[in-house]
Formats: structure tokens, sequence, C-alpha cells
């Protein structure tokens, strides 16, 4: 009798505690927020060349200027040297080219200045639960596939590599170890593994870039090498990806803003996530924390990144974002001195928020 009488009251008991857990629960706010930042910001940016001629004798100046772009805001342009130039579009970006044939001396700016207004950009579900299969992406976007999937070099160096054989070790032990074919979640699982077995460092042949292979050997490069070896180590897993150049604005020690160029990547994982299917991946970022490096870095592109140009897949591709202005000087009295520049104006922050991510990783913009 009384063992009967005690089991109503333990399932009484346990009952109470589930429902007191759930109470809990829900008092209790799992999510992760973080500090207050510019999600919206404006600014002028002037960048280009400013090219000096002195002696006597003809010279010829090439440069092709990459028109900026922000994923969300807007943007207004003009050049800054209004002669001799012409608007193109190659390998899918747009450009201001001059040609500019002369025998005089002169000293002028060859670039373009920008009004700009821009806002983070955020993916915010990173469940990957509306992200395509790596198989469905080879099904349903082919082209994109097989450009993007592929070796890329400059002429010089292969720079991307989905084929050595420690990228793709290392991408198929994260894949298999992922147990998912979801292209959001490998490119994040890849991600993961980058921030923990990389590290961001300078090297001393600064006007260099290293290929991927070197960079997986070496385990440290800038922000062009890191993101050669991301877009390799996911290609190499299947899921296609690029890379992106433009300025990223930073804050010197005396608090003025400057422009560094700076590259980033993107990887598709179809659908209507993202931009179009892209979604923007900052390989740079330093931070020992693996979840602060996920929230804030992937699937994000805040409004200090400026685009300027879009990988499309080619080896012309990549070899025209590695190069600059060039000149030809006929005589040896003729002397041309190029200097590169790029000058932040009138930089203000229109709006400040919090990144939170709650614990259904869903992650959002906050004041």
């Amino acid at each position: 009798m009384k063992i009967n009488k005690i089991i109503p009251i333990i399932t009484i008991v346990l009952l109470l505690l589930v429902m007191f857990s759930g109470c809990i629960d829900s008092l209790i706010d799992f999510s992760t927020t973080y500090e207050s930042h510019p999600t919206k910001i404006s600014y002028t940016i002037r960048y280009g060349y400013n090219v000096t001629c002195t002696g006597t004798g003809n010279y010829e100046i090439t440069y092709d200027c990459d028109i900026p772009e922000v994923l969300t805001g807007y943007r207004s342009y003009h050049p800054l040297f209004a002669q001799d130039f012409k608007s193109v579009n190659v390998f899918n970006n747009d450009f201001l080219c001059w040609n500019i044939s002369e025998d005089n001396e002169a000293s002028f700016d060859l670039g373009i200045i920008a009004s700009v207004v821009a806002e983070s950009f955020l993916i915010s579900d990173l469940s990957g639960s509306n992200a395509l299969t790596v198989q469905e992406i080879k099904i349903s976007y082919p082209a994109i596939s097989e450009t993007y999937l592929q070796m890329q070099s400059n002429g010089s160096a292969l720079l991307i590599d989905p084929t050595n054989s420690n990228i793709k070790s290392v991408a198929q032990n994260v894949v298999d170890k992922a147990e998912t074919d979801n292209s959001f979640l490998l490119a994040k699982e890849l991600f993961l593994w980058l921030k923990e077995n990389t590290e961001y460092k300078t090297h001393n042949d600064r006007g260099s870039v290293q290929p991927a292979a070197l960079t997986f050997q070496k385990k440290t490069g800038d922000c062009d090498d890191l993101s050669f070896l991301y877009v390799s180590l996911c290609r190499a897993a299947g899921v296609p990806a690029r890379f992106i150049r433009g300025y990223l604005l930073s804050e010197n020690e005396l608090g003025g803003i400057l422009a560094i160029p700076h590259a980033w990547t993107e990887v598709f994982v179809g659908g209507s996530i993202g931009n179009e299917g892209w979604v923007p991946v900052e390989c740079a970022c330093d931070c020992d924390d693996v979840d602060v490096n996920v929230n804030q870095n992937f699937g994000v592109e805040n409004a200090f990144h400026l685009r300027l140009y879009a990988d499309d897949g080619s080896n012309e591709s990549m070899n025209m974002s590695l190069s600059g202005i060039s000149y030809v000087a006929y005589g040896s009295k003729r002397n041309v001195k190029l200097q590169s520049f790029s000058e932040i104006e009138d930089y203000e922050i229109l709006e400040s928020k919090k990144l939170v991510v709650t614990k259904e990783d869903q992650r959002s913009y906050q004041l």
C-alpha cells in the first residue's frame, strides 16, 4: 500500500520539476549580445594614383579604376580626372579606364571620389535551413559550380588550389565530421577550421600574395592569403567560393579613419540567401574565440567594407584584380612618378546597434 501511494507522489514531483524547468528556461535569456557598434555610416572616399610627369619625351599611362559598391546602402561617384577615360565592364566588374598619351609636364590625380552610405549586411539564420546541398547546387547552378570550383592562378602562381593534396585532405575530413552536405553548414565548418588552425599575419614581401598551398604550410597569412586558402578549402569540399577586393575602413591611433586595401570572400549556398545566393565571409578576423569569429564574421559584411572587385573565377580575372596602374616613358629625360592614395573625409556614424545571437542560431542587429 505504501509503495502504491509513493508512485503517484513521485510522478507529481517529476511533473512539477519539468514544468518548473520549463519556466526557468523561459525566464533565462540564452542569447549572446555583443557591444553596440556602428552599423550604418556615411563618408566620402578618394582613391587612385597621383601622377607626376617631369622632363621631356612622350609617355603613356593606363589605369583601370574599380567603381565602388556596397551590399546594403548606396553610393554616387565621379572621376577625379575628367579626361581620356571611358566606362567599361570587364569580368563582370565596372571600371573607369584611362588611356593617356601626352608629352607635356603635368601632375594630376587619376581615380574616383565617391559619397557612400553603407549598412552592415547580415545573414540572420546561422542554421543553414534554407541553403542548398552541394549536389543541389551542382544540378541547379551548373555554371557557378563549373566556374567557382576550379584552380586559379595569376599567370605566375597557383593562388587558389582545391586540388592540393593537403587542402583536399582537410576539406574531406571537415566534410566527414560535419555529417552534412548542406553548403552553408559546410562553409561554416571550414571557416571554423581556418580560424582554429591559421593566424592572421602580414609578411615582409607585402607586394606579393601567397599561394594557398604555402599559406596552408605556414599556417599564417594576410587577408589575401587567408582568403585564397579558405576559397581553396571550400572549392575542395564542393562549395563554390570566390574572393572580393576592396577597402576596409579602420580607425588610426589619432582617431582618424583610414581606407586600407583589403580582401575577403563569398561562398555560394544558393536559394534566396544573401547576395543572390552568395554569403560574405571575413577571413582575416583576428580573435581567439571561435564562436565570436562565426557570429561576427561568417555571413557578415559590416559597414566598414567597401567593395571594388568580385572575382569571376577565371585566371584573367585573378590577374586583373592584382594589377594596378602602368606607364611607358619614351626617352631618357622623361620621368613618371606614381603614388597611390586612399583618403576618407566627412566620416559620420548614422546608426549603432548590438548584434544579438539566440540559442536557435538566429542573429539580428538591435538597438
